[in-house]
């Protein structure tokens, strides 16, 4: 049996795709054959343009090759990420010439890795698997401006369902996902495995119950910066509120960088740091000295749809969690996640209320952990993706 994986982010890159499809190669190659070969074709590693991590472009090891990208340098404008992906794109189909698979497996956030996926399958004549991270088209739809949406989300659009109905199984990484999906693809049926706890956090996840003695509470957020997550919008405004009360320490970068910089320096917060990002284990101790994990994405009406993946780490270490969400992530939290205090997206009003529900207390949550654990999520997920291989194999 021949696999192959498409994943723009492979670890050593920091990426929710990237710690995702890692852990689920780890979880096929531990259910294939002995006689299985999984090839997987990702980038060296690109997420941020301030992260520098050493990777090969090849490794080879039983079962599992491993070929990485070189791609320009590159932020994370539209422009230059259409760069990227045709050089990504380019480059995966010279790396399959000649070659063929039982199955492809590619996972995507912004739908074109799903198409590449897709026409690579066709080509191939093998089976295909997608996992979808999010729903590009209707993200689209709210940030892009009006005088080059009414070209681009026909074409999206149009390239999304021949995505869909081409493959044979579909993951939504968020049950959110599920009326978008149901109302224009049915009959197909969709698998909901979502993303989890990975081992690092759950090694380090809270022990006992310890209370705050902070006079000014330590708020970290740690993630991407860009459009989606609004920290421009909610930052500088909730600082200014929470001036004596409250440090703010944000690790990361995205397109919305610098502009929330020169919101924080036009009103003089004095208590907002912004660091770049950082590998795990550093991250990690960073979430271990905050008082409490901050987590927010921009009011438009597609995220409302989604899961973070970034609530997965976050509750596994028992911190407060003070989240600006709306619709399924809210719905997530007010089930699964203890002492966590939801508000509107960019409501100032809303969060300051919000917060005032938060216990400053670090608290174990077993069962959220027992629920989310990566590595048993991809097991599951594993088997799945496996049995639409079975059957071209068989």
């Amino acid at each position: 049996m021949k696999i192959l994986i498409l994943s723009f982010y492979y670890e050593p890159d920091l990426s929710a795709g990237s710690f995702r499809t890692t852990a689920l190669v780890s979880a096929m190659l531990d259910q294939l054959m002995t006689d299985a070969q999984v090839d997987v074709i990702t980038t060296l590693p690109n997420r941020y343009s301030s992260f520098n991590c050493e990777a090969l472009e090849q490794e080879d090891y039983p079962r599992l090759t491993i070929n990485r990208i070189s791609l320009p340098l590159h932020n994370s404008g539209i422009l230059d990420q259409s760069k990227a992906f045709l050089r990504f794109t380019k480059c995966v189909l010279l790396m399959l010439k000649g070659k063929n698979y039982d199955l492809v497996f590619a996972t995507s956030s912004r739908l074109m890795t799903a198409v590449l996926g897709s026409y690579v399958a066709k080509r191939t004549s093998s089976r295909l698997y997608l996992d979808i991270r999010d729903i590009f088209v209707e993200s689209i739809k709210e940030i892009l401006p009006k005088k080059i949406r009414w070209l681009i989300h026909p074409l999206f659009s149009s390239l999304e369902g021949w995505a869909i109905r081409s493959a044979d199984g579909v993951n939504l990484v968020s049950a959110g996902f599920l009326p978008y999906f149901n109302d224009r693809y049915s009959p197909k049926k969709f698998s909901t495995f979502t993303n989890g706890i990975d081992e690092e956090f759950i090694k380090n996840q809270a022990k006992g119950y310890v209370v705050s003695d902070s006079k000014v509470l330590n708020v970290v957020y740690a993630g991407n910066m860009g459009e989606a997550q609004g920290l421009h919008l909610i930052i500088p405004a909730l600082s200014i509120r929470f001036a004596n009360q409250l440090h703010f320490k944000l690790i990361g970068d995205g397109g919305r960088k610098q502009q929330l910089i020169s919101a924080i320096e036009s009103m003089g917060c004095h208590n907002v740091e912004i660091l770049p990002p950082v590998k795990r284990v550093e991250l990690i101790k960073i979430y271990q000295s905050a008082d409490v994990l901050f987590l927010h994405l921009n009011d438009y009406a597609a995220f409302r749809k989604v899961l973070p993946s970034k609530l997965f780490e976050y509750g596994a270490l028992g911190k407060p969690i003070w989240a600006g969400v709306a619709g399924y992530a809210a719905e997530f939290i007010t089930e699964n996640l203890s002492n966590a205090a939801v508000f509107m997206p960019c409501d100032l009003d809303d969060a300051v209320k919000s917060f005032e529900r938060l216990e400053m207390v670090t608290q174990p949550r077993k069962a959220f952990i027992e629920k989310f654990a990566r590595i048993n999520l991809m097991k599951k997920m594993a088997t799945n993706i496996i049995s639409f291989a079975d059957v071209r194999s068989s």
